[in-house]
Parts: structure tokens; C-alpha cells; sequence
């Protein structure tokens, strides 16, 4: 026989479904929305000029996906949320919308951000020029490794620094990952933070209980590469599947890290666990910015704003 049920309890959960339905359309609107109108701008647009339209598209669709999630949750001002969603390249809503506050930032860590901006700058407007133009691909890879250090290793942690200095926690999104004595610290708490919260809350959290540790740590890797295909080899028209390849791999990697062999090699830390994430992040990184990319539109960028 079936249970009776109090006559409030079934439409209570009626009237909230639908509820919770326009909650999640409104949450994954505006990801859709801007990533359907950098598609659109694709004809308009060269390729660089496409990639940074549809990173932007999707950087702020998630952000708006993140902040949305907490916005609830951790009571804070109107000022801040705009903040987050404008100023701030991470994305660790919660941290960043709360009111715990983090040490005025040292002084040495300023100079430290300043020097990483200042080297990335060198190796986009005068290294890339240096190298030979018979040497494309090493120009554009040198120019890229510029851009990096400049917006991630530089620009972005000078911005925390700032929020620091104001009383928002906001921890900067690189944190020296080449000092990683395992893969997993790498990919889990010193490279890009801002990707890996994300990830983390929307991806792992949910599925890891369903699929286990294993099949949500690949299904984080497998998001982070089709993430990265659509603005890397999309706007390139080329080298399709090399970046999920590189992420899919990092992932074998991790798992392979947390096993019982990867243990007995002694890759869970030390100098084998930092050997062996040197050669995997670094040894099929032609796969992540592969040649298409680099010759389509990062030279073509690097000429646009001057750096050749």
C-alpha cells in the first residue's frame, strides 16, 4: 500500500521544482548567451580576435555560474559582487564575497609580481623579436610563455595583492607551481585555482559520490580540455582533440599518482613525484598549444599589438 503523504508535502515540492528549474536557467543563461554571440562575432572577428571574444564569453559565464551559486550563501555588499563578476580573474565566490580578511600582503610580495609582469613583458616585445623568423614557432612560443607570465603569474596576482591590501580574500590563482612535489599538487592547489575551484564545485562534487574518486577526477580533466579546445584549436581551425589529449593524459596521470604503483615510484612527492609532473606538464605541452594555434593566432596577435 502507499504511503500517505501530509496533503502539503507534494505540492510544496511541485511549486518548487519549476522554481528550481528557472533558477537553473537563469544561472546557465548568460554562459549560453555569450558564448552564442562570440560564435556569432566569428565572421567579423580574426582568429585572435575570435579566441579572446569566446574566452571572454566563457570566463564570464562561469563567473557569473560561480557567483550566482554563492551569492546566498555568504551575506556581504552589493559593491562586492560586482567586484568578483568585474575585477577579480578567480573564482572562489565564496572566499572572495566573505568577510574573513587576509594579511596586508608583504612588500616583497609586490616587487616579486611586479618582476614576473616585467620578464613577461621582455619575452613578448623583445626576446620573441629575437628570435629568427625562419623560427616561427619558437617566436610564437616564446611570446606566448611572455602573455602568461604576464596575465596569470603577473597582472593577476598584482590584482590580488590590491584586493588583499583592501581586506578581500583573494588568494592569487598561480601559486609557484613549479615548486610541486606531485602532479596533484600541481593540478589541485598551485596551478590556476581559479579553473580548479570551479571544477571542483561543479564538477567533482557532484559526481564523485556516483562515479567514484577515478571517474570524476577524469571527468574534471576531460572539462578542463574541451574548455581549452574551444578557445585554442576552435579559433585555430586545427589541432582538434590535442588538448583534451593533454588533459585526458594529466588526468591518467593523477589517478596513476594515487595508486598503489604510483606509490612504490615514490610520485606522490619528493623529487620522482616533482620529476614526473615536470615531464607530464611540460613534455606534451605541443599538444595543449599545439602548431596550429601558435602560427594562426598567437604570431598573428603578437603582430597586432606590436610584439613583432
Amino acid at each position: 500500500m502507499r504511503p500517505k503523504t501530509s496533503p502539503t508535502t507534494e505540492p510544496s515540492a511541485e511549486r518548487a521544482e519549476p522554481g528550481l528549474r528557472a533558477s537553473i536557467a537563469f544561472a546557465i543563461a548568460p554562459l549560453v548567451a555569450l558564448v552564442a554571440a562570440a560564435i556569432s562575432m566569428r565572421p567579423l572577428l580574426p582568429a585572435w580576435g575570435f579566441m579572446w571574444a569566446l574566452a571572454a564569453a566563457i570566463f564570464f559565464g562561469l563567473k557569473w555560474l560561480s557567483w550566482w551559486r554563492a551569492r546566498r550563501e555568504v551575506a556581504h555588499a552589493a559593491w562586492r559582487s560586482l567586484a568578483y563578476l568585474f575585477a577579480w580573474p578567480g573564482m572562489d565566490a565564496a572566499a572572495f564575497l566573505g568577510d574573513a580578511r587576509p594579511a596586508r600582503p608583504l612588500a616583497s610580495r609586490w616587487v616579486w609580481a611586479a618582476a614576473k609582469t616585467l620578464a613577461g613583458i621582455l619575452l613578448l616585445f623583445l626576446c620573441a623579436r629575437a628570435v629568427p623568423e625562419r623560427l616561427p614557432l619558437l617566436r610564437g612560443w616564446v611570446g606566448l610563455l611572455g602573455l602568461i607570465l604576464v596575465l596569470h603569474f603577473g597582472s593577476f596576482e598584482l590584482i590580488a595583492l590590491g584586493w588583499q591590501s583592501l581586506g578581500v580574500n583573494a588568494e592569487p590563482i598561480m601559486q609557484a607551481p613549479i615548486l610541486s612535489r606531485s602532479l596533484s599538487e600541481f593540478w589541485g592547489k598551485r596551478w590556476n585555482l581559479g579553473f580548479r575551484q570551479l571544477s571542483y564545485d561543479f564538477v567533482f562534487q557532484p559526481l564523485h559520490r556516483t562515479l567514484g574518486v577515478a571517474g570524476a577526477t577524469l571527468l574534471v580533466f576531460l572539462f578542463s580540455g574541451l574548455i581549452h579546445e574551444s578557445v585554442i584549436s576552435i579559433p585555430a581551425r586545427g589541432g582538434y582533440g590535442l588538448p583534451t589529449g593533454y588533459f585526458l593524459l594529466q588526468g591518467a596521470g593523477v589517478i596513476l599518482e594515487r595508486s598503489s604503483a604510483g606509490k612504490a615510484l615514490g610520485l606522490r612527492g619528493g623529487f620522482s613525484g616533482w620529476a614526473f609532473m615536470a615531464v607530464m606538464t611540460a613534455g606534451p605541452a605541443f599538444w595543449l598549444f599545439h602548431p596550429p594555434f601558435v602560427m594562426r593566432v598567437v604570431l598573428p596577435f603578437m603582430h597586432a599589438i606590436g610584439a613583432l
